[in-house]
């Protein structure tokens, strides 16, 4: 009885340090989705303030070359 208790133990212990890493790894994929969030709202807030006459076309206006 003792090695099967013993042996639950063990295991429960194991899979408390996997927990605990997988916590850690999600908080850090947590975090890196934000600057990755706030990276993609600084892009489109300068893609906004780009004028209209910098030479860079929309897409609508992106007319392929006629050699496609």
């Amino acid at each position: 009885m003792d090695s099967k208790i013993k042996k639950l133990e063990e295991q429960t212990a194991i899979l408390q340090a996997e927990l605990s890493q997988m916590s850690d790894e999600l908080y850090a994929q947590q975090r890196e989705i934000e600057q990755l969030r706030n990276a993609i709202g600084n892009l489109s807030s300068k893609l906004q303030n780009v004028p209209t006459d910098s030479g860079i076309l929309s897409p609508d206006e992106d007319v392929p070359p006629p050699h496609y």
